[in-house]
């Protein structure tokens, strides 16, 4: 496999405004990238779209990923083929415990690739040993999916979920924001941990200090719907020097 991900010329409009406006993007195997821009760049639409999000109208382009189709995908699909999107604001899942939500998830990915469903003992032992990971308390896995929880909380617990569910494509649509340091650092260490030669990240932000705790190999600026600028870290430090406009 050549590429992990391939988008080209994506055009997409939520309702009657197009926000992308021709994205044109590959990652290979083990790459981290990082997406950067303004506020109402098309940032978030892309990820939306990326994971077949209701409400957003693909008009023109196309995204392979792992060689396939993936707009002909259903959401449920892409996730059983290795994608996950940690949400800038994750979403709360009263009466289902952490357990039961990641053993369902767990399982339904494992049925999707023909594997029988885990017992379960060996779940709960991998459960824990990633809670630890994320340095979750164990109680948590007793509590309803981000309800009660603190904005730190519910981001540790996206990475938790991705670190249980160690997906190919990742997909953190501004996972850092409003985290204090410490909980950034959570997050950037389970992204870190992730990398592999086959598992590969996008990184959605408009901050420059996640980027300081994980590396990107490749870094985007995107502005109005359409990627203007691809570089390394020079861009980066060009965006905290000078801001986006210069683009």
């Amino acid at each position: 496999m050549d590429k992990l991900l391939e988008i080209h010329n994506l055009h997409a409009r939520v309702e009657d405004k197009e926000i992308l406006r021709g994205i044109n993007l590959e990652i290979g195997p083990g790459e981290v990238h990082a997406i950067m821009g303004p506020n109402g760049a098309g940032k978030s639409t892309l990820g939306a779209v990326l994971t077949g999000k209701p409400g957003y109208e693909v008009t023109e382009g196309s995204i392979l990923y792992k060689g396939q189709d993936l707009l002909a995908m259903a959401p449920e699909e892409r996730a059983w083929a290795g994608l996950f999107l940690s949400f800038q604001y994750p979403v709360e899942i009263p009466g289902v415990t952490i357990t039961a939500f990641m053993k369902a998830a767990v399982n339904a990915k494992r049925k999707a690739a023909g594997q029988p469903e885990m017992k379960a003992g060996d779940f709960l032992k991998l459960m824990k040993e990633k809670m630890a990971f994320v340095q979750m308390k164990p109680e948590f896995a007793k509590r309803e999916v981000n309800v009660g929880f603190s904005g730190g909380e519910k981001k540790r617990n996206e990475i938790f979920q991705m670190a249980l569910l160690e997906p190919d494509l990742s997909l953190l649509d501004e996972t850092d924001s409003g985290l204090d340091v410490d909980a950034l650092k959570i997050v950037a260490d389970g992204v870190n941990a992730l990398r592999s030669p086959s598992k590969s990240a996008i990184i959605v932000t408009h901050y420059q200090k996640l980027l300081e705790y994980v590396q990107p190999d490749v870094v985007h600026v995107l502005k109005a719907g359409q990627i203007v600028k691809t570089g390394g870290r020079e861009l980066i430090d060009a965006i905290e020097t000078k801001g986006f406009d210069q683009f």
